[in-house]
């Protein structure tokens, strides 16, 4: 059988020496290719397939990846991408496996383009890279190419970039499920609220304007007349200064009583409506975190998308580990389900179960 093959028995079938097998097996320079064609040969017609996890635990390499996330508060879709991150290292522990995370700020060229060279200049084994702008994250993305440097893209598909892979939501697929979610009991209404939350006027990910391109598409086709009301909750505002915001925007609108957003913080409004006593009205949000599950529980919240962030982060990591470790072929594209929560089964959904 292929596990009982040695070593020593494609040397002799190949007429060369044990190291220099050992040095095919490998990968490793100096061997003539006389020299390699002999034991490719001999391999081809022993049908030799090597146990890679073997092979990588003999190698006993040290391999260290970095990820490169957004700066971001406790408590959001990125402290579960950094758990799952953390588990595959942990998971992987045997191989000498290392994940050090590092954070830029969200629309600061100096801030991404410092970090990519302090990770540049630690020469890793390979990169998770959630993106800026296409262009800022192409000057990275080339110095790792011609470094051979593997890198894997989270959260934003740019295919243009040429990943190894990628990890999130068909982000235009889930802006239009959230559509057609929230008009199975909002169909009746005139008016309903987008909130968004911008820096220097833009959604703080590419990710969130996909989706409401999705999230438009989907209403332009089948709600045209119901219009779309916007709400911009600025990001680093205070409580205080959202509460006044949201009070102003109900006053103004009393047709409007469901909402949606399109990022993780639909427990601002939430909480807002518990403690307001507005329970006739409800906004639907993403992602299975602490605030937004109690509210969905309590009823200020209708549904959630759930996009499985744990899973991402721990995918992207076993995602390099396969291709740089192992030497394996990973998928280029993979896509997280699209899941709907509501208070009946939210208990019931494990974020961090693989």
């Amino acid at each position: 059988m292929t596990q009982k093959i040695r070593i020593k028995d494609i040397a002799e079938r190949a007429g060369v020496s044990v190291g220099t097998v050992d040095r095919v097996l490998h990968g490793r320079p100096n061997v003539s290719p006389s020299a390699r064609e002999k034991v490719e040969k001999a391999l081809k017609e022993m049908d030799y397939h090597p146990n890679a996890y073997a092979s990588a635990l003999a190698y006993n390499r040290h391999y260290t990846f970095y990820m490169l996330l957004p700066k971001h508060e406790q408590e959001a879709y990125w402290d579960e991408i950094e758990e799952g991150a953390r588990k595959a290292m942990e998971m992987r522990r045997d191989f000498h496996v290392e994940v050090k995370i590092e954070f830029y700020v969200r629309f600061s060229d100096e801030s991404f383009t410092g970090k990519a060279e302090e990770i540049l200049a630690a020469t890793p084994d390979g990169v998770v890279i959630v993106p800026a702008e296409l262009a800022l994250t192409r000057q990275f993305t080339d110095q790792l190419h011609d470094r051979q440097i593997p890198f894997v893209l989270l959260d934003s598909y740019m295919p243009d970039l040429k990943p190894l892979s990628f990890f999130g939501q068909d982000s235009f697929a889930s802006g239009y499920f959230a559509a057609k979610a929230l008009m199975m009991i909002a169909y009746k209404e005139e008016e309903i609220m987008l909130m968004k939350q911008t820096k220097g006027g833009r959604v703080t990910t590419k990710q969130q304007a996909n989706r409401e391109v999705g999230f438009r598409h989907y209403m332009a086709d089948h709600y045209p007349n119901i219009k779309i009301v916007e709400l911009d909750l600025p990001v680093g505002g205070t409580r205080k200064q959202y509460g006044h915001m949201l009070e102003n925007f109900f006053t103004k609108h009393p047709l409007v009583h469901h909402c949606i957003t399109l990022n993780s913080k639909a427990h601002i409004v939430g909480e807002f409506l518990l403690k307001t006593n507005r329970r006739y009205i409800q906004i639907m949000g993403y992602d299975m975190v602490a605030k937004n599950a109690q509210c969905l529980r309590e009823g200020s919240i209708s549904f959630l998308i759930a996009q499985h962030a744990y899973q991402q982060g721990y995918s992207c990591i076993e995602a390099l580990f396969q291709a740089v470790v192992l030497k394996t072929k990973v998928s280029p594209v993979n896509y997280m389900p699209i899941e709907l929560l509501m208070k009946e089964n939210v208990d019931f959904y494990r974020r961090t179960q693989l």
